[in-house]
């Protein structure tokens, strides 16, 4: 019988894919390193050739949730056929959508005990969707929508800003408050952009919110 010889870039994909349905179906908690071992269908050697632990495997699932997030935002800020508005919301909306299908990974990532990998995650957001975001704010500088002077270190507050409340549920905050955050947020984002009042606040609440 001829031994299939996989790549390192293949065995640790599966290690990570396995990881990451055993984290959705059983919890992050429940997950153990042979746990992960039996359903990859390798040996507990293997697994840590690739990785030092379970919680390196959490924290390279996120490096990979935040890479396809990237990519995706990155193709809607190329696409020549639209506005800086109209950009703007699908690459929220874009956001969400990779979320809510990663949504065991984020709840992970907002327990206690992986708080510094969490703030370490919030970080690189930052530093990668920053450029991205600042490049369709300049575009809407240049289509007379946005009046921003900085367009980098204005997205990477907002984006740190709405990191920090809304990310690790430090607040607590009921639905209402969390929706009244929400649109204060859009106002003020709004704002900031110098865009005129209403010019897409509506149609990026609902992008955020999950609304029609």
């Amino acid at each position: 019988m001829v031994r299939t010889v996989k790549t390192p870039e293949v065995r640790r994909a599966e290690i990570l894919q396995a990881a990451s349905e055993l984290f959705q179906e059983i919890g992050y908690e429940s997950t153990s390193v042979d746990s992960i071992v039996r359903s990859a269908g390798i040996a507990k050697g293997t697994f840590y050739y690739y990785f030092k632990s379970k919680d390196e495997v959490l924290a390279a699932l996120a490096q990979q949730l935040c890479a396809k997030m990237v990519a995706r935002s990155q193709i809607i800020a190329d696409d020549p056929q639209l506005g800086a508005i109209e950009k703007f919301c699908a690459i929220i909306a874009s956001q969400n959508q990779t979320v809510e299908a990663g949504q065991a990974l984020v709840e992970d990532l907002h327990r206690p005990e992986n708080r510094a990998l969490h703030e370490r995650s919030n970080i690189e957001t930052v530093l990668a969707f920053g450029p991205i975001l600042a490049a369709v704010v300049e575009q809407g500088n240049q289509e007379g929508v946005f009046q921003v002077d900085d367009p980098l270190s204005t997205v990477q507050f907002i984006l740190a800003g709405s990191l920090f409340l809304f990310g690790h549920q430090m607040f607590s905050w009921t639905p209402e408050e969390q929706a009244a955050r929400m649109q204060a947020m859009l106002l003020l984002i709004e704002r900031t952009f110098g865009a005129v009042a209403g010019s897409f606040a509506t149609v990026l609440g609902a992008s955020i919110q999950g609304e029609e």
